[in-house]
């Protein structure tokens, strides 16, 4: 299979309610939930799975049942991405559900969770509900929408959390803006725990960010460019923490980006707070060297910092600190980013690499598979309550079939998004998406050239 295989999508499987039996076998089978890595089989009927193991099929394969030989491939739970924006509603021509649906599955991803930064906000019951429609309609993959955690995202008054949560929000963010006011944040934080809800902040202080374009130090002395330093971060962070303190409400630190967070991070847990924390994969691959030649698709948020925040940040995955990786997924258009670096909008692409480029720390040696996968399946499961992440009896059909050791080619012509700003276009990467399949039924499959 080369590098350049267009893959084919499948509009609308996974609406069709079916109750064939699937059997696969032959694979390398990885439950990151119950830490097992082996050889595996697995049988599922309709849109769920009705058995898993080392061989559950020893006294033969049911009768009508399709086989899908692994040949000793991973086979793992699809992905599920808690950070990602899309165009719609208000922002079509950047993406729409459909594009990033087409987008996720060929990157494995089985479920995406939505921000709520659109035109409209998503900051009430029937916007949510709007999305969640569209969703079923329009998706090739699980879509759920995170709701605005203050009113058209202002940060002066609270969205209503408990209608929204009833309604489907499977968390409430300001997105790509901290809430800044820390009364405001307080009861924010004392309201959500009412509810059980879960408060995803982006953890940036505004005004010593306000300005910067990269990370603060020598490489943005050397370009011209205003810097923005890891203070910023780590100084919400902190405020937070100790508002997390007072209300005991559960909250998650989105995207680390330095050393120094990953470790106020590690001292809240020692402590038995309720947090949990998140790094895109842009980060845990890229540092602000990358900016070059003041290449825009490497204008994030937050900005890539400096190596050894890079390597802090793999050793948080490896030791537990981090809880999960994300995509970070913002699709931004030509005109928004052939720009001066300064002036062009921040924000990459994703979905498609968010496995292979997360892949490259285990490849490093970095990672054991089975924790690197529970950052992308069990752990976001588990923190946003959603269905998934697991390959056991009863658990949705969600499962990603991919090669670990094939490699590839990111041509941005070729990527599914409706915007083409990935920040690792041209780069080889390795692990290939074979197969993604959601509720039992196939959504992707890598065909050869």
């Amino acid at each position: 299979m080369s590098a350049a295989a267009a893959g084919k999508t499948i509009p609308g499987a996974h609406l069709t309610h079916l109750t064939h039996l699937t059997a696969y076998v032959n694979a390398r089978m990885i439950d990151p939930a119950s830490g097992y890595d082996g050889p595996g089989e697995l049988l599922t009927q309709g849109g769920l799975i009705v058995d898993a193991g080392e061989k559950i099929f020893a006294d033969g394969i049911p009768e009508d049942c399709e086989i899908i030989d692994c040949d000793g491939k991973v086979l793992c739970p699809g992905l599920i991405d808690m950070k990602v924006f899309t165009g719609e509603p208000g922002a079509e021509h950047k993406e729409t559900l459909e594009s990033a649906s087409l987008a996720a599955a060929a990157g494995g991803i089985t479920t995406i969770v939505t921000m709520p930064n659109s035109d409209p906000v998503i900051d009430d019951i029937s916007l949510v509900e709007f999305l969640k429609r569209r969703a079923r309609f329009g998706a090739l993959v699980n879509v759920h929408p995170m709701a605005a955690a203050t009113q058209g995202l202002k940060g002066e008054g609270m969205s209503e959390i408990g209608l929204m949560r009833q309604a489907g929000a499977v968390a409430f963010t300001d997105g790509v803006q901290a809430v800044a006011n820390a009364v405001l944040m307080r009861r924010l934080l004392s309201y959500a725990s009412r509810f059980d809800a879960l408060i995803v902040q982006h953890i940036e202080e505004p005004s010593l960010a306000a300005g910067g374009c990269m990370n603060e130090g020598e490489i943005a002395t050397r370009l011209g460019l205003p810097g923005i330093p890891d203070a910023a971060e780590t100084i919400m962070l902190e405020r937070d923490l100790r508002l997390v303190e007072l209300t005991r409400a559960r909250y998650h630190a989105d995207q680390l980006s330095c050393a120094a967070s990953v470790e106020i991070i590690r001292e809240a847990k020692r402590q038995g707070l309720p947090v949990s924390c998140g790094v895109s994969a842009a980060h845990l691959a890229l540092n602000e060297n990358d900016v070059g030649n003041y290449r825009t698709f490497f204008k994030l948020s937050p900005p890539l910092r400096r190596e050894e925040d890079r390597l802090a940040l793999v050793a948080g995955i490896a030791d537990g600190v981090i809880d999960v990786i994300v995509s970070g997924h913002n699709p931004q258009d030509q005109e928004s980013k052939r720009l001066p670096f300064a002036q062009a909008a921040t924000g990459g692409i994703g979905l498609e690499t968010l496995l292979s480029v997360a892949l490259g720390c285990f490849l490093d040696g970095n990672i054991a598979l089975p924790k690197l996968l529970a950052c992308m399946t069990i752990n976001p499961a588990r923190l946003l309550g959603l269905p998934g992440g697991k390959l056991s009896k009863g658990q949705p059909a969600d499962l990603v079939l991919f090669d670990p050791g094939k490699s590839w080619v990111v041509d941005g012509n070729k990527l599914r998004s409706k915007s083409k700003n990935s920040p690792f276009e041209d780069r080889h990467l390795q692990g290939v998406v074979l197969r993604t399949v959601v509720a039992g039924e196939a959504v992707f499959i890598r065909q050869e050239d």
